[in-house]
């Protein structure tokens, strides 16, 4: 692994200039974008994902971001090609982009930081002259929820996270469906390939689905 998530799962999930119904067009950097390449590790919009970043090459890359815009796309590795580390790992077309919101630079060059997602974004590798590798981010259209069909998405998607999570969480009442989708996939426990179709649905509402689809396939553990 290039580096260790201390933590997947934030709740309230942050939604500072985040809509995730509607933002994943407007949150694209025009220039080329580091990709932090990470096995299981999914960035949804408005997550809050802190990340341990140990290995020289990606202190590199948060010593350049630190200097520049900040942004960031988290490329979840293919389940093949994570058992080799002299192999460049294939990352899913799909990724999440997000923004360092806060890093703390330890005493012997490592880092913690703490990324926002931004947004989902479609990515293509470029050449790169640093030590980590670049993408070009393309939008992530996204298809919205037709309003009756989302009122009861909404209510099936919040039963299914209440059923799944122990603590009382307080979730707005005009929280997204596409949110609430992205939050009940997260603490269902499902291989990397449901989460992945998950993902990478550009339908808000079969995205629900798929997550309430996973939810009863996948039952939480007894309390």
């Amino acid at each position: 692994m290039v580096a260790a998530a201390l933590a997947v799962l934030a709740w309230p999930i942050s939604n500072r200039g985040v809509d995730p119904e509607t933002a994943s067009a407007e949150f694209v950097p025009a220039s080329p974008v580091p990709v932090f390449p990470l096995p299981g590790v999914f960035l949804f919009p408005g997550q809050l994902l802190p990340l341990h970043v140990f290995e020289p090459r990606y202190r590199q890359m948060v010593a350049d971001l630190l200097d520049g815009p900040g942004y960031l796309v988290v490329g979840t590795v293919r389940g093949a090609d994570v058992a080799s580390s002299d192999q460049v790992p294939a990352v899913l077309p799909v990724a999440g982009l997000g923004e360092i919101a806060r890093h703390e630079r330890l005493a012997d060059g490592r880092y913690h930081i703490w990324l926002l997602g931004r947004a989902r974004v479609r990515i293509d590798e470029l050449p790169s002259n640093r030590q980590y590798r670049l993408v070009r981010c393309q939008p992530f259209r996204e298809l919205p929820v037709a309003r009756d069909e989302g009122r009861r998405l909404r209510e099936l998607l919040r039963a299914a996270t209440a059923a799944r999570v122990a603590q009382q969480l307080t979730i707005p009442a005009d929280t997204p469906t596409g949110m609430l989708a992205d939050l009940l996939t997260q603490v269902v426990s499902a291989p990397q390939p449901v989460v992945e179709e998950i993902f990478a649905e550009p339908s808000i509402a079969a995205r629900a689905r798929k997550a309430l689809a996973a939810h009863a396939q996948f039952p939480p553990l007894p309390r």
